[in-house]
């Protein structure tokens, strides 16, 4: 538990260099970093940043991204916030000016995706904000995160354009949500309301299909005070009557209050899986089928020379690799804060694990048409050699087989999902207890924290619990 306020000769040279090879293609990103993963699930952060330091994770050329990302994350929740932002601006940075090496992205496709740069997923981009935003307003650095609100919000720009299904993750109602904390910790109710507004909008309408996720209650209670706030009276009335509060009245606390932030769990693992093809040929065309998934893939031979051709008529079945997340479940269930006698639930208000499924699903279609033209490609170069040199051919065969692997990076020490509530601050002294709760049976675990207010305004904390319920497949 962490709470940072502040996871023959011949045939034996094949022999070896084919063991070498499985050894060192066969790991995932997961394992290869085990290291500092191992140090940062017990919690040790400290030494988790020093692996980090010494890992591949530090490969410039392929992790940059999530050098930067870990190590920001990790010096958040050790309270070193000026540090962090300094590495998350810089994976912001690699995020805006990414381009492509076109020689790698060639090299990919007679190896593997691995050893290309990792450009981030669209959600990460945006936690990458997140954090850093959390940072400033830790800090009372209230025009500094507006900052990283209006970059939030262009990002979320150009995530909608990108697709054109709205039945595909392309609004974000937590980040709306975090834009419109951050405009009233600055006072600016008026595009508060806005903001929790289109965050409501969300939940109700993308969040509850594609995540099984409503609009938590402590949203609505920021509706109805922010628009009465900005003196948008029909707005007030209308959610009034949309939340059945046509009672609502709102009383200011003396100290303001505390926004409170739980990080519950870690979030998924990506691993790979693999299935095997079936080659039909027919003119110019060459189809990849797999009955067992009712796949089928074909590609038109018009453009290719003839011993490409050649090639791909000998194809007869081979496999091909995927990527795929594993869900590390959370071990705490549920939690609930207790304030000056008053107990407050904390709501749901991001699944990290759904989303970075659900991310990975729209793109589904274009991973297996690469990982088909890869595999098409390592074929058609294997039996071009078998036919000029058999050992060789059957050595490059080996090596096709055992380098044959998914991309499996992603950005793994971000929480399994995200909970929060307000709770109200008098003057002075304001003692809070934090109860997480495993199970409906469980003993609740608590954490007490103490708050001092010396004058009104808006306080945040975050909470981190790491432990998980471990899936049997432990090494992902």
């Amino acid at each position: 538990m962490l709470a940072y306020n502040n996871i023959k000769k011949g045939q034996s040279r094949i022999s070896i260099l084919a063991l070498l090879l499985v050894a060192q293609s066969c790991a995932t990103y997961y394992q290869a970093n085990y290291s500092f993963n191992q140090s940062f699930e017990q919690g040790h952060l400290e030494q988790a940043l020093e692996a980090l330091d010494n890992s591949s994770s530090r490969d410039y050329r392929k992790k940059e991204f999530l050098y930067l990302s870990n190590s920001g994350l990790l010096l958040s929740v050790l309270g070193r916030f000026e540090e962090s932002n300094e590495y998350l601006e810089k994976a912001f940075l690699y995020g805006e000016d990414y381009q492509k090496n076109y020689l790698n992205e060639a090299a990919s496709y007679l190896t593997n995706p691995m050893v290309t740069s990792y450009k981030g997923e669209d959600h990460e981009h945006l936690m990458v904000l997140y954090y850093k935003a959390m940072n400033y307003l830790k800090m009372n650095k209230y025009e500094e995160a507006l900052i990283e609100c209006r970059r939030l919000n262009i990002r979320l720009q150009q995530l909608s354009d990108k697709y054109d299904s709205d039945k595909k993750y392309k609004r974000d109602a937590f980040v709306h949500l975090l834009m419109g904390i951050i405009y009233e910790a600055d006072k600016d109710y008026n595009n508060a309301f806005i903001a929790y507004r289109n965050a409501y909008d969300i939940y109700q309408d993308d969040y509850t299909v594609l995540f099984e996720m409503e609009a938590p209650p402590q949203l609505k209670e920021d509706l109805l005070r922010t628009s009465l706030l900005s003196g948008l009276q029909s707005e007030h009335e209308f959610y009034k009557n949309e939340f059945d509060r046509l009672d609502y009245q709102y009383n200011p606390p003396d100290g303001g209050d505390l926004v409170f932030f739980w990080h519950n769990g870690l979030s998924p693992i990506k691993s790979e899986w693999s299935i095997n093809f079936v080659i039909h040929r027919k003119d110019n065309w060459v189809t990849f089928v797999n009955e067992e998934y009712n796949l089928s893939f074909p590609f038109n031979l018009s453009d290719h020379n003839e011993k490409d051709k050649d090639g791909l008529a000998d194809l007869e079945v081979f496999r091909v690799a995927f990527p795929k997340y594993v869900e590390r479940p959370v071990y705490y269930k549920k939690a609930s804060i207790t304030s000056n006698g008053n107990t407050i639930s904390l709501e749901p208000i991001e699944d990290i694990n759904k989303i970075a499924t659900q991310v990975l699903q729209q793109r589904m279609t274009l991973e297996l048409s690469r990982a088909l033209v890869r595999a098409a490609l390592k074929k058609v170069t294997e039996y071009q050699m078998r036919k000029e040199n058999k050992a060789l051919g059957s050595l490059f065969g080996i090596i096709n087989a055992i380098t044959e692997k998914a991309d499996t990076r992603n950005w793994q020490t971000l929480p399994h999902s995200i909970y929060y509530s307000r709770v109200s601050m008098k003057l002075g002294t304001n003692e809070v207890t934090l109860h997480l709760i495993p199970d409906a049976d469980g003993k609740s675990e608590e954490h007490n924290f103490t708050y001092i207010v010396n004058e009104k305004g808006m306080m945040f904390h975050t909470f981190t619990s790491l432990e998980s319920n471990i899936p049997s497949y432990r090494f992902y």
